[in-house]
């Protein structure tokens, strides 16, 4: 996924002089063929994450579309107060590209753990979510932020994402794209965002959920709620998943977004015996639901 971003990006800097990347002294191994194609747009501002947002709001200040790129635990939990007063107030043309969203990190333990980042994220006015579940999902959302500029924050996967979709196509926010769908005409759904597609559709296999519809949704936020109501409103019962905890996650922002009564909504996210534990993104996977 995350070369697939840099591969993608690298495409349209080609053809926008506005891109630039920044990074914090990390992504080596992936940045490198952006900072050789273009080493004037290309800026390592060393271990010092607040000052990369605020040096990201300053190059946007001046019309560029800054790409703030680091492991997914830097750009969020250290940088809160600056993107709060700088970013998101400002209504700045930064994305935010968090390398390793949930436990893809997790054999270094759980300063590395990104799985409080959503509600970090959503709690801001005017940050746009983009959470692919695969790297065509990840291209499309490059497509999506080029097209409409402003704060946002793309969630990537560490590695090794399989694909999901066959076909790029343009995308909104709220979209559901598709990724089985039931033969059976009731309206429930399976809802993913982010690369908790693999324990989506490990749900699909359950037998009380044979008469479900598996989507994703990679493009979401705060100021999309009042929209979501309506979208909601065709549907009977709701599953979302996410690697994240539940407090204020994707599965959140939906119960938040519905019409109480309306339908019923089910939501897996990341269990709290994950914090503090240390191992592999597989063995730091226990999911558990409401």
């Amino acid at each position: 996924m995350r070369n697939r971003f840099i591969d993608h990006l690298c495409k349209l800097a080609s053809k926008n002089k506005d891109i630039a990347l920044v990074v914090g002294d990390l992504g080596y191994g992936v940045v490198e063929k952006f900072q050789k194609m273009f080493p004037n747009r290309f800026y390592n501002v060393g271990v010092a994450e607040q000052n990369m947002i605020n040096f990201s709001c300053g190059l946007a200040s001046k019309g560029m579309h800054v790409f703030v790129y680091s492991i997914a635990n830097f750009p969020t939990f250290r940088c809160l107060e600056q993107i709060r007063n700088t970013l998101d107030f400002h209504k700045f043309n930064v994305t935010i590209v968090s390398v390793g969203g949930g436990v893809a990190y997790g054999s270094l333990g759980y300063s590395h753990h990104a799985v409080q980042d959503y509600a970090i994220m959503r709690i801001n006015n005017n940050i746009d979510i983009l959470a692919p579940s695969d790297p065509t999902e990840t291209e499309m959302c490059l497509n999506f932020l080029i097209n409409n500029p402003g704060p946002s924050y793309l969630r990537l996967g560490k590695a090794g994402e399989k694909l999901q979709h066959d076909k790029i196509k343009k995308i909104l926010p709220l979209e559901l794209l598709p990724i089985y769908k039931s033969k059976n005409k009731v309206p429930n759904v399976i809802i993913s965002t982010g690369t908790a597609i693999y324990k989506a559709k490990d749900l699909l296999k359950k037998k009380q959920f044979k008469n479900y519809s598996l989507f994703t949704m990679p493009i979401w936020g705060k100021r999309y709620k009042s929209k979501f109501k309506k979208k909601l409103l065709k549907f009977q019962n709701i599953v979302t998943v996410e690697d994240h905890l539940q407090d204020g996650g994707f599965g959140s922002w939906v119960k938040e977004s519905v019409r109480p009564g309306k339908c019923l909504i089910k939501s897996y996210y990341l269990s709290e015996k994950i914090i503090g534990m240390v191992g592999s993104q597989k063995e730091m996977s226990i999911f558990k639901s409401d």
